[in-house]
């Protein structure tokens, strides 16, 4: 499922909410495909950033360019319609102009891809919180995407369910699919990301390869956020 490489530009994106400044003039070009990692300490503007990038809302001044590859979004605990698990995927494929034998086959496709085709009759709601986010999976695979957005899609999940999707996010980024994954889990990046963009105070302060952004890094936000992070999740483990 390769396509064109996608290429995000965003240039000078200012937002602001409840009288704080979420987004300072922030300036950032992605390019190509496999992960690139959002992060940075909350607050930063990460999920905005994400939004703005889908569309899901706007900056106050700036541009947001993405070329004309499809977009996917997959939230922390998605969305889910009151329906099968099936009919989720279906009504994801609804503005696409599919045949319905074609739909329905890339129902199955997606179900089968996320390891769901035996629950897709089954209600969406019912389903656990690792099924839910493979089924927003699915249900964003299903659409074809160049471009796959995702905002913490495992802090939710027990380290099983973790597992699952971050294996099933590797492979689709294999596929060809461009992904853009912001998470405060660093291991996570570690595992996952080829590139890494640590955002703080509504600004780009680094950006590179991830074993040089997260092993070394050169800016004092990027330091002291990634040390930080570290030590916690060092401290963690060895409870």
């Amino acid at each position: 499922m390769s396509g064109p490489a996608a290429i995000v530009r965003l240039a000078g994106l200012r937002y602001e909410a409840g009288g704080r400044t979420i987004l300072d003039g922030l300036d950032l070009t992605l390019e190509g495909t496999g992960i690139t990692a959002l992060v940075g300490p909350n607050g930063a503007g990460k999920s905005v950033t994400l939004r703005m990038i889908d569309g899901l809302l706007a900056p106050q001044a700036g541009t947001v360019e993405t070329g004309a590859l499809r977009r996917a979004f997959v939230f922390q605990r998605p969305p889910l319609v009151r329906t099968s698990a099936a009919r989720n995927v279906a009504l994801a494929l609804a503005p696409l102009g599919l045949s319905g034998a074609e739909r329905r086959a890339r129902v199955a496709q997606a179900l089968a891809r996320v390891g769901l085709l035996d629950r897709a009759g089954d209600p969406a709601p019912k389903l656990s919180g690792g099924e839910q986010q493979r089924l927003a999976l699915a249900r964003a695979w299903a659409t074809r995407p160049g471009l796959l957005l995702l905002d913490e899609p495992t802090a939710s999940l027990d380290p099983a369910a973790t597992a699952t999707v971050e294996t099933l996010v590797a492979e689709m980024a294999a596929e060809g699919i461009a992904v853009v994954l912001v998470s405060h889990n660093l291991a996570q990046v570690a595992r996952l990301a080829e590139h890494v963009v640590v955002l703080a105070a509504g600004r780009v302060v680094e950006q590179g390869p991830v074993r040089q952004v997260l092993g070394a890094p050169r800016s004092a936000q990027a330091r002291a956020y990634i040390k930080g992070e570290f030590s916690w999740e060092s401290a963690v483990a060895a409870s």
